[in-house]
């Protein structure tokens, strides 16, 4: 998606800037004021399930988007995540990381839980149809390229918008957090999150 493209879609659910939040400075991620309902989604579930956001409710939920032949964008936030609820301790547990895959050619379930299990066996990917995940892609601003290898049709890479939603307990979306962000920073949001 292009920068002009992203902020206008931001703009339109509200989305702000800390500085300019009226929640509260104290979040160190963007945050959206006010907050919206997170769209809902109805996708399968790496577990086995069937996924959908507000299964979730009570417990904060952060929601990314990718794929598991990433070289590095992917891996990095993953591990970001999981560095997190580590280090949250048993407050750790109020906090479910869903990873909705941007490759469903070549993200089963299957693969999607044995790649999610190296970083934290409590995460949950999702995939579905390629029209499935176009909505929830278009629901939450997520744009995708494909980026085919010459002399190839199989090998490609997927360069996809890379941040993760904070989406509260009551199910509302409530802070993006961009790719690079500190694993302390994410933690600080989270906790935040957490006393509401």
């Amino acid at each position: 998606m292009a920068c002009h493209r992203l902020v206008a879609f931001l703009l339109v659910l509200g989305f702000a800037f800390p500085a300019s939040s009226a929640q509260g400075p104290e979040f160190k991620g963007g945050v959206f004021d006010p907050p919206r309902a997170a769209p809902d989604f109805a996708l399968k579930g790496s577990d086995g399930s069937d996924l959908r956001i507000s299964k979730y409710r009570g417990k904060v939920v952060a929601l990314g988007f990718g794929y598991t032949f990433s070289p590095d964008v992917c891996p990095t936030t993953l591990a970001d995540l999981a560095q997190a609820r580590k280090k949250l301790g048993a407050a750790g547990k109020h906090l479910q990381v869903v990873y909705v895959t941007v490759d469903p050619e070549r993200d089963t379930p299957e693969r999607l839980r044995a790649y999610l299990d190296v970083f934290d066996k409590t995460f949950v990917g999702a995939t579905g149809t390629p029209g499935q995940l176009a909505q929830v892609r278009k629901a939450y601003g997520i744009s995708v390229a494909k980026q085919v290898f010459e002399g190839s049709s199989a090998a490609y890479l997927l360069h996809h918008s890379s941040f993760v939603y904070l989406i509260d307990r009551a199910g509302n979306l409530r802070m993006l957090s961009p790719f690079g962000r500190s694993v302390g920073d994410i933690i600080h949001d989270v906790k935040m999150l957490l006393k509401e």
